[in-house]
C-alpha cells in the first residue's frame, strides 16, 4: 500500500534550445579570486517539461509526482518519516518528525512519539493531533489520495488516538512491522490546525476535523478537505478542471504555514518557483541561502544551453551530451570538458524501477487491445524484443540500470532476487517470434501480425481475440528528453521485426499522465499505453511490495492489471511472513507493465563552490537547506 512510491515522470523528445532562456530568473555561479562576491542564492533546473502544479500535501494520482512532492512540497511540509540516508533508501531518523514506532499486541498496536522540536511557522507545535487530522482526511477522502490500496491504510486502522505527542494506532490485524513503518506510516504528512477550516477567514480548527475522533466525522472532514483542495486549485468533483490557483501559491496565507525549512515567495504557472527560508523553522538544519529558485525548461537541450552559459547552480547533462560513458552505475565517467572547471558531475540513481503501463481493459484496436495485452505470451514476446543492456550503453551512455521486475536493481538493492537480477526475458527476437507464431499469429515482419487461430487452446490467440485481429497499437509518448525518445524509437523498430506494430504519438507530459488512469472496459476506455518516460520511485513506500502499483483496483494500478495469485502474495508479504522474493519472482515473470531501463534520474552538474549538495538523496528529495557557498 502506501502513499505511493512516487512517479518520477521524466518527459521526452528534443526541442530547440532557444525557446527558453529569456525571462527566466538566473543567477551566475560563484566566482573565485580576490574580491569575488559569494552568491546568496542558488538555482536548480527542473526536468524538461515537468513543473510543480500542486501544493497541498494530500494529492490524487494525477498530481502524485516527484516534481510536486520531493522537489516542491517536501521543502515546506515534512512527512512523519523521512527516508534516504546518503545514497541509500534507509530511514533518516534525523529528518523524521517522530521517533521510531513501537509495535505491541501481536503487531496490532503501534505507538509513536512526535519530537518536541518541530513547530509550524504560525507558532503552533507539530503534535499528535496533526497526525490524526491527516488520518481523518484519509478516512474521509481515500479515493483522492494517490496511494490508497483497498484493505490497507486507512481501511486496516480501527482507531488513531493522540495524547499530546504520543499517537497510538490500533489495527484490525497483525502486520509486518517493517512494511507498516516503511509503507504506511511513511505516507503521513501532519497537517497544521490552520488548515482545519471550511471557509476563507475562518478560525483555525473551526472545521472540527483535527479534533474529531478518528473516522467519526467524514462529512465534516470532507468539507474541510474540499475547501483546502479548492484553495490549491483542485476540484474533487471535477478533477480535469484547470488549476486557476497557481498565482496564489505565494500569496495565500494558508500556504505560508509550514514546518519545513522553506516557504514559497514566488510561483508562476510556467513552473518558475522561488523559495525563501522559513525564519521560524525549528528542524535540525537551518538554510543559509537567502533564496532558492527552481527553473523550468521545455526541453533538455534548452536546459543544457543554460548550464553551459553559467546560468545554473545545479543542473544536469542530457544523456546524448555525455562525452565519457560511465564505467558502471557506481563509477561515473569523466565530466564534459566544457563543464569540468566549474561543475562536479554527480549522477543520481533513485530507488526506482523503469516501466510504462499497458491498459488491460482497453477497447481500442477494434476491441482487441485489452484482450491481447491480457495474454502472458504476448507480454513475454514484447520483453524478448527489448535489449536493455544495449540501450544503456548506446543511448544512456552507461548511466542506466536494467529493470527486470518490480524490485530496484540499484542502489544497494538487498531485496533483489537472483531470478530478477538474471533477467527472465533476455533479448531474443527468435523466441519472441516463436511465441507469437505458436499462439496462432501470422507473422509479418515490417507489417502487422494477424490472428489466424482464435480460441483459448495453447496454440491459439487467446480468450476474446477474433480472427483477423491485429497487433497494431499506439503509444503516447511525453516530449522533452531526447534519449528517451531515441530508446522508444529503438524499441518500436525492434518490435516491428516480428510484425508487432507500435506507433509513437508525441504528446505533452501533462496529457500523458492525465490520460494514464484506470478505466473499466467500454467506449471511453481506449488508451492502450501511456509512456511519460519515467520511473516509479518507491518513496515513501520504501519496501517494494508493489501493492499500490499492481494489486487489483489499487489507485496507481493505471493499467488495471489483475491477478488473484499476485493479490494473495502481496497480502502474505505485507500482513504475514512470506519473503518478498516469492512475490518478486512471480511478478518479474508476469510482466504486468513493460519493464524498461531506469536511467539515472539526473546526471547532475553541481557548482564546485556549492557544498552540502552531495551525496544526493536516493528519493530525489531536494535539501537546499544543506547547501553552503564556499
Amino acid at each position: 500500500m502506501g502513499i505511493m512510491g512516487y512517479l518520477k515522470r521524466m518527459a521526452l523528445a528534443a526541442m530547440a534550445a532557444s525557446a527558453l532562456i529569456a525571462g527566466l530568473i538566473v543567477v551566475a555561479p560563484a566566482t573565485s579570486g580576490a574580491g569575488a562576491a559569494t552568491p546568496t542564492t542558488a538555482t536548480f533546473a527542473e526536468q524538461a517539461s515537468q513543473t510543480p502544479n500542486f501544493i497541498l500535501p494530500f494529492y490524487p494520482g494525477s498530481l502524485c509526482s516527484v516534481t510536486n512532492i520531493a522537489q516542491f512540497m517536501y521543502l515546506m511540509y515534512r512527512p512523519l518519516y523521512s527516508y534516504g540516508t546518503g545514497t541509500t533508501p534507509a530511514l533518516n531518523p534525523k529528518l523524521s518528525l517522530a521517533n521510531t514506532p513501537v509495535f505491541s499486541n501481536g503487531d496490532q498496536t503501534v505507538t509513536l512519539t512526535m519530537k518536541n522540536t518541530y513547530k509550524w511557522s504560525d507558532g503552533e507545535s507539530v503534535t499528535g493531533e496533526d497526525v490524526v487530522f491527516f488520518m481523518n482526511w484519509y478516512h474521509a477522502e481515500k479515493a483522492n489520495f494517490c496511494g490508497y490500496t483497498k484493505g490497507e491504510m486507512p481501511d486496516n486502522v480501527s482507531n488513531v488516538v493522540a495524547n499530546g505527542q504520543t499517537v497510538t494506532f490500533t489495527l484490525t490485524g497483525s502486520v509486518n512491522p517493517n512494511w507498516f513503518t516503511d509503507n504506511e506510516l511513511s505516507q503521513i504528512t501532519p497537517l497544521p490546525l490552520a488548515w482545519d477550516i471550511k471557509s476563507t477567514g475562518a478560525a483555525a480548527g473551526s472545521g472540527g476535523c483535527a479534533a474529531a475522533a478518528y473516522g467519526t466525522d467524514d462529512a465534516g472532514c470532507s468539507a474541510v478537505y474540499t475547501y483546502m483542495a479548492d484553495q490549491a486549485g483542485y476540484n474533487p468533483n471535477n478533477p480535469s478542471a484547470a488549476n486557476n490557483s497557481f498565482s496564489t501559491y505565494a500569496t495565500n496565507s494558508l500556504w505560508q504555514v509550514v514546518d519545513g525549512p522553506w516557504k514559497v515567495s514566488a510561483f508562476n504557472a510556467d513552473g518558475n518557483v522561488t523559495f525563501v527560508p522559513n525564519s521560524k523553522y525549528t528542524g535540525p538544519v537551518k538554510p543559509t541561502l537567502k533564496s532558492f529558485t527552481e527553473i523550468p525548461y521545455t526541453s533538455d537541450s534548452a536546459e543544457y544551453s543554460a548550464l553551459l552559459a553559467g546560468n545554473l547552480t545545479y543542473g544536469y547533462v542530457p544523456a546524448p551530451d555525455i562525452t565519457s560513458p560511465a564505467k558502471s552505475a557506481s563509477q561515473p565517467g569523466a565530466n564534459v570538458s566544457r563543464l569540468a572547471s566549474t561543475f562536479n558531475l554527480d549522477p543520481l540513481y533513485a530507488w526506482d524501477i523503469g516501466y510504462f503501463p499497458i491498459n488491460f481493459n482497453s477497447t481500442a484496436d477494434n476491441g482487441m487491445a485489452g484482450k491481447i495485452f491480457s495474454q502472458l505470451y504476448f507480454r513475454q514476446a514484447v520483453m524478448y524484443l527489448i535489449d536493455q543492456p544495449l540501450y544503456d550503453q548506446k543511448i544512456w551512455k552507461g548511466y542506466a540500470v536494467p529493470t527486470y521486475g518490480p524490485v530496484p536493481v540499484y542502489p544497494n538493492s538487498t531485496e533483489l532476487s537472483s531470478t530478477e537480477k538474471n533477467n527472465p526475458y533476455p533479448y531474443n527476437p527468435a523466441k519472441a517470434k516463436a511465441l507469437l507464431q505458436d499462439h496462432g499469429w501470422s507473422i509479418k515482419p515490417g507489417g502487422i501480425d494477424t490472428c489466424l487461430k482464435p480460441g483459448t487452446a495453447s496454440n491459439e490467440c487467446g480468450a476474446g481475440i477474433v480472427p483477423g485481429a491485429l497487433l497494431n497499437f499506439q503509444m503516447p509518448l511525453a516530449t522533452g528528453i531526447q534519449a528517451e525518445t531515441q530508446m522508444m524509437e529503438a524499441e518500436v523498430a525492434s518490435w516491428a521485426k516480428v510484425g508487432l506494430k507500435w506507433t509513437i504519438v508525441p504528446q505533452t507530459f501533462d496529457t500523458v499522465i492525465s490520460d494514464a488512469v484506470a478505466c473499466s472496459p467500454g467506449p471511453s476506455c481506449t488508451w492502450q499505453a501511456q509512456n511519460w518516460g519515467g520511473v516509479w520511485i518507491y518513496q515513501p513506500d520504501t519496501y517494494p511490495t508493489g501493492d499500490e502499483l499492481f494489486e487489483t483496483a489499487s489507485v496507481s494500478n493505471y493499467g488495471s492489471y489483475s491477478s488473484a495469485p499476485n493479490d494473495v502474495l502481496i497480502k502474505q508479504t505485507v500482513f504475514g511472513s512470506t519473503p518478498l522474493s516469492t512475490w518478486e519472482n512471480f511478478m518479474a515473470k508476469q510482466v504486468p507493465v513493460i519493464w524498461e531501463p531506469s536511467a539515472a534520474v539526473d546526471i547532475f552538474e553541481i557548482n564546485k563552490n556549492l557544498t552540502g549538495a552531495t551525496p544526493l538523496n536516493a528519493f530525489d528529495y531536494l535539501l537546499p537547506e544543506n547547501w553552503r557557498w564556499k
